[in-house]
């Protein structure tokens, strides 16, 4: 008898394992259940609308790096599935992808909708049913298979694949806690920093290629491009730092500060140098009009006014001290976050099942055989850039090979 297998969550996790089912397996009955009326809602947003894929990483060994949680149990499932495969997936669709400077990839489309329309042609295709606004409530095991309560009724499967995505509160895992299963508590992962007593907000729209960002107590740094918002600070290097911070900070409470080198990784010694060698240069012009760093002018403004430098003066007659305050908050400025803002559709946890409780050979559930897992509703998140969507197309892939 050919297998019925159910997927729960319409996302980009259970697509691919409804996908992966019917690759396994054709004469499965595979059928996803969306509890909203919206369908691939974070490949919708990501990235802006123009959805990031993947990332142009193609080392197995050196991808797992990127994800401050999972990462040793997901070389596992990239063994079977990783982001060379992505591309060939897609490309096989028809779906070209391209590798930005920061190696984000992308469809040469722009365009989120792409993908989306891929999805929903290959679920079409493979004959996967897809019923949405329908919320499964539970799960009962009935050695073998399960009964999935679906509304008022009650649906047999043989096989479960739970990619209901992750929960901002526990709360959100009890039906699988239910199972047996350990849920780890979710805090939030990738969000930006807020600082509401900082007048540096006013500056908002400016970005550096290049800065690292410390919390000061902690041992949390990162480094990238660093982009200043009406509310704080966002961009690579503070996303990175949220994930690889995410329980530290919820520790915090979100209350913290930070130390910004504007220079990336340059040291006192370097800068010095540096500053000390262009003064043979510039010293007759004026400290404002000549910004010797290439930081955008309004920062540099910024800058002078913090450390009560002259602009009008000239670069001879800086003084020591005041070289001294400059290098000081060019590699060491101080800001105080209070509170963070998370992107909604692109929300983002670290928590879920733990990842004790998944099998990572086959994605498996080690409490409750036949049921298994794929994408954010277990304790794996990636920092930004595509592994998550990576994570998901892999994890994906796996969990749905059950049906071999």
């Amino acid at each position: 008898m050919p297998q019925n297998i159910a997927v729960i969550g319409g996302g980009a996790a259970g697509f691919f394992a409804a996908f992966s089912c019917k690759t396994h397996s054709p004469n499965a009955r595979v059928v996803i259940f969306e509890k909203t009326g919206k369908l691939l809602s974070k490949v919708k947003v990501s990235g802006g609308g123009r959805c990031n894929v993947t990332h142009a990483c193609f080392n197995n060994n050196d991808l797992v790096r990127f994800y401050p949680r999972g990462g040793k149990q997901l070389k596992k499932v990239f063994g079977q599935f990783t982001t060379t495969d992505t591309v060939a997936w897609f490309e096989e669709r028809g779906v070209q992808l391209k590798a930005e400077a920061d190696n984000r990839m992308f469809p040469i489309t722009d365009n989120s909708q792409t993908i989306i329309d891929c999805f929903l042609k290959e679920a079409n295709k493979l004959g996967i049913q897809v019923v949405v606004n329908t919320n499964v409530n539970s799960i009962q095991p009935k050695n073998p298979g399960f009964d999935l309560k679906i509304g008022d009724k009650t649906q047999y499967f043989d096989k479960v694949i739970v990619a209901s995505g992750g929960s901002p509160k526990a709360q959100g895992f009890d039906w699988l806690k239910a199972l047996g299963h350990e849920i780890i508590t979710p805090v939030p992962s990738l969000f930006t920093f807020n600082m509401p007593k900082e007048p540096i907000k006013n500056l908002m729209g400016l970005s550096v290629p290049s800065a690292t960002v410390r919390v000061q107590g902690t041992k949390l740094q990162q480094s990238g491009p660093l982009l200043i918002t009406h509310w704080g600070m966002s961009g690579p290097a503070i996303l990175k730092t949220s994930a690889w911070g995410a329980r530290v900070l919820a520790d915090l409470n979100y209350d913290f500060k930070i130390q910004v080198n504007w220079l990336g990784t340059m040291n006192e010694e370097e800068l010095r140098t540096w500053f000390v060698n262009s003064l043979q240069t510039i010293g007759k012009r004026k400290i404002r009009n000549k910004n010797p760093l290439d930081l955008p002018n309004r920062l540099w403004d910024f800058f002078l006014e913090k450390v009560e430098i002259d602009g009008e003066g000239i670069w001879a007659e800086l003084g020591k001290k005041n070289l001294n305050r400059l290098i000081n908050l060019l590699l060491n400025d101080t800001y105080e976050v209070k509170g963070k803002t998370t992107f909604k559709e692109e929300f983002v946890t670290s928590g879920g099942v733990a990842l004790s409780d998944v099998d990572f050979n086959t994605m498996e559930s080690r409490k409750c055989p036949g049921l298994f897992f794929a994408g954010e509703v277990i304790d794996v998140d990636g920092v930004t850039g595509g592994f998550n969507f990576q994570a998901a197309w892999s994890t994906g892939f796996v969990a749905g090979k059950t049906s071999e």
